[in-house]
């Protein structure tokens, strides 16, 4: 068998060291195609590969058409909407993410791009603290626990609201559960997203839900780009001069964002939330570990395709 690692943004060293390892007990082959230029330097290596382990890399329709023997692709992460879920199917080849093994590393993110926003992005002036802030989590999964495990040692009040998460299990964590995102909205001073990009959830970061935060308010985007409508939170923060946004996620309107809001919007160049080496290694080897277990045994665990 034969593991393609397909990686315009490359794992450190080690992760790929501890990689082959996992493969190489398994009898696989490894392949590596990193800071690749084009498109089709990554069709030229999908023919004859068996599994593919990607990052933020794109696999769609004609990726699917051009490796005739593929069985598996392992997004090492959480989200994969860089992968076209449908081709995939089509193709009968099993899509599976890493949940988990970015959750610590994003959650830090969280409260480095929170701590850098409240002290005024360390312009040299008085800015304000943390504690006993109201946090709102818009999503309970793990990068949501994980926020709220720090936001406790940091004394923030924690609410949270998922759609899909028992209310019960956020009362079982001490965490006060909003029964709307309304609610969650209105309440907090800070509202942190960790909601995946599908068809609901896409622009649903709007006006009407936004203009709902107190005076102050800062929202922290280390989700998905996709989640946010951009036209509406411009309009919000010309209209509301007290409001901040912070993210990881380049917004397709930086530079308007950059030219409006100076002193209150930031966003890193390129997605940060997993880039720790810790991160790095326990997604690469969670995907190998996956791809073993699927061509070997059927395991599908974390599949995230029909």
């Amino acid at each position: 068998m034969k593991v393609l690692v397909a990686t315009d943004k490359p794992f450190a060293k080690v992760a790929i060291e501890k990689i082959k390892a996992v493969l190489d007990e398994a009898g696989y082959e490894l392949v590596l195609l990193e800071k690749y230029k084009t498109k089709e330097n990554l069709l030229k290596a999908v023919v004859d590969v068996d599994a593919i382990i990607i990052r933020s890399d794109i696999i769609d329709a004609e990726v699917f058409d051009a490796a005739k023997q593929l069985k598996i692709v392992v997004r090492a992460g959480a989200g994969y909407d860089n992968v076209d879920l449908e081709a995939a199917t089509a193709h009968n080849v099993c899509v599976m993410n890493t949940p988990g093994q970015n959750s610590n590393a994003v959650a830090e993110l969280v409260f480095g791009l929170l701590i850098y926003c409240v002290r005024n992005f360390y312009n040299g002036t008085s800015g304000t603290e943390l504690k006993d802030k109201k946090l709102g989590i818009h999503a309970y999964g793990n990068v949501g626990r994980n926020v709220a495990r720090i936001a406790k040692g940091i004394g923030m009040k924690i609410y949270a609201y998922d759609a899909y998460c028992p209310k019960v299990a956020i009362l079982n964590d001490n965490i006060k559960a909003a029964d709307t995102p309304e609610e969650m909205y209105s309440t907090c001073d800070i509202i942190s997203l960790h909601l995946p990009a599908t068809s609901e959830t896409k622009r649903s970061i709007n006006y009407e839900l936004l203009s709902r935060l107190p005076e102050g308010a800062i929202l922290v985007n280390t989700a998905r780009k996709d989640v946010i409508n951009e036209e509406d939170l411009i309009r919000l923060m010309e209209e509301r001069s007290d409001l901040r946004y912070v993210t990881d996620i380049m917004p397709d309107a930086h530079d308007k964002f950059m030219e409006k809001f100076p002193g209150r919007y930031f966003s890193t160049p390129k997605k940060m939330g997993a880039q720790t080496a810790e991160a790095n290694i326990n997604a690469g080897i969670a995907a190998a570990e996956q791809i073993v277990g699927f061509l070997k045994e059927g395991i599908d665990r974390y599949r995230v395709n029909k």
